[in-house]
Parts: C-alpha cells; sequence; structure tokens
C-alpha cells in the first residue's frame, strides 16, 4: 500500500514539475524548457504504468527504455541549446 502512495506522490510532483516548465516554455518560447517539461511528463506517465503492474521492478527493460528516452530529450536539447551559441 504504501509502494502505491509513494508511486502517487511521484507521479503528482513530476506532473507538477512538467506543468511549471510548460508555463515557463510559454513565457519564453526556450526549447529547452519544453524538453524539460516533456521529459517530467513521459517520466510521470511511466510511474503511472508502475501502478498497473503486480510487480513492479525497476529493472524491467520496457520501463528502463521509457526512462532512457525521457532522459535523452534532455540531453539533446542541452546539446542543441548549446550548439547554438
Amino acid at each position: 500500500m504504501i509502494d502505491g502512495f509513494l508511486l502517487g506522490v511521484i507521479v503528482t510532483v513530476s506532473l507538477t514539475a512538467s506543468a511549471f516548465f510548460l508555463k515557463f516554455w510559454r513565457q519564453t518560447r526556450d526549447q529547452l524548457f519544453l524538453a524539460f517539461a516533456a521529459s517530467f511528463c513521459i517520466e510521470g506517465i511511466n510511474r503511472v504504468g508502475f501502478l498497473f503492474l503486480e510487480r513492479p521492478n525497476e529493472g524491467d527493460p520496457l520501463l528502463y527504455i521509457v526512462r532512457l528516452c525521457a532522459y535523452s530529450i534532455i540531453v539533446v536539447a542541452i546539446i542543441n541549446k548549446n550548439r547554438a551559441r
């Protein structure tokens, strides 16, 4: 039961962070904020997937690949921002 509660907290925090970065993106149109918003949203949705698994495992390849894609979005955005200078 506590696992479900903690996953719910993580989902809420991830989606809240995504909303804040989306707000900053709307104000500045900086692609880095959009990348962070997308990454946190993907991470939140990924954690929702944990809630529906009978025995969630951090090492599950499918869940790991989703997380890897979310973090790759941030890395690509940082590289693009530094290249633009």
